[in-house]
Order: structure tokens, then C-alpha cells, then sequence
């Protein structure tokens, strides 16, 4: 979309034990009718689609006034795929990879003794098993663009019964 630095960046939504948690990641591809991501699999927000495969994804475009709401189901993608994915990361993107802890608490000095300690040793450099893909499957869309004196257009596609079902609802 014109004028956005990032326009494949989504906002995740995942929620576990009833609580939502919303966070940034980048769309890296449209595979089988699927939105595709990486990230490491034991991250909070692996382990929440681990307990609750329902998500939501937003794309916001506030230079064009548009966004796209997903709403659908997530599984994790296979491992040839994230194997394939990951060695085209820049290679400091991969040694991250390899030593943090995804969303655990650290101490600093510790991720960055064991980055040093992977390249000081010329450490092979391959995809840990706890990172790899996720595909997300919509099950409804909802697109909407702004307009003046806030009567924005608003047209929602839901999957149902093997047919797209479309309605405009109000703003």
C-alpha cells in the first residue's frame, strides 16, 4: 500500500486463558489461501496459539485510511518450510534466533556471551527446533475504508458453510 514503510506488518492477536495479547509481526507470505509468519515457537504468543488456535490479524494503512481485519484459525507450517525460510535471514536475524529466548525473562549480558559464543566458536548456524512458521486460515475478512465525517465503508466476507458470505455494515 502506497506510503507505508512496513506494509506487510500485522498485528497478532492471540488470546489464553481470556486474555488477548496483540503484538506486531511481519506477513512474509500468502501460501495456500494461508498468511504466513515466523517466530520462535516457545514466545508467548506460541504458547498461546498453543492453547487456543483462534486468532485475529490487523492490517493498518493510515496513510490510505484502510485497514483489513482477519479473523481465523492458526496451525504451525512444516519444518522443511522453516528450514528453507531461515537461511535467506540476514545471518546476525539467524545467530538472534539461536540464542534468545523469546519473550522469557534474561539477563542481557547472558544472550549476548552466548551470540559471542556462537560466533567466536564458527557455530554451525541452522534453524533452531522451537522457530518455524505458522499459517493463518480466515475465516472472515473485514475491510474498511475511511471516510469523511466518519461514515467509513466497512464490507465483511465470512466463510461458511464452503461459500463466502459478503455484507456492508455500518461504521
Amino acid at each position: 500500500v502506497d506510503g507505508n514503510d512496513e506494509p506487510n506488518a500485522m498485528c497478532l492477536t492471540t488470546c489464553s486463558y481470556n486474555i488477548p495479547s496483540a503484538r506486531y509481526v511481519l506477513l512474509k507470505e500468502i501460501k495456500d489461501e494461508k498468511f504466513v509468519f515466523y517466530t520462535n515457537y516457545n514466545s508467548h504468543k506460541g504458547k498461546d496459539i498453543e492453547s487456543n488456535p483462534n486468532v485475529s490479524i490487523l492490517f493498518f494503512w493510515a496513510e490510505s485510511q484502510r485497514q483489513i481485519r482477519i479473523t481465523g484459525t492458526i496451525t504451525k507450517g512444516e519444518r522443511k518450510e522453516a528450514e528453507e525460510y531461515f537461511v535467506t535471514r540476514p545471518i546476525d536475524s539467524q545467530i538472534a534466533a539461536m540464542a534468545s529466548p523469546q519473550s522469557h525473562e534474561i539477563d542481557i549480558n547472558k544472550v549476548l556471551d552466548e551470540i559471542e559464543r556462537i560466533v567466536a566458536n564458527d557455530q554451525e548456524i541452522k534453524c533452531p527446533e522451537h522457530w518455524g512458521s505458522y499459517h493463518i486460515s480466515a475465516t472472515e475478512f473485514e475491510f474498511w475504508q475511511g471516510q469523511p465525517a466518519r461514515l467509513h465503508d466497512r464490507i465483511v466476507y465470512t466463510y461458511s458453510e464452503n461459500l463466502w458470505k459478503i455484507k456492508r455494515i455500518a461504521p
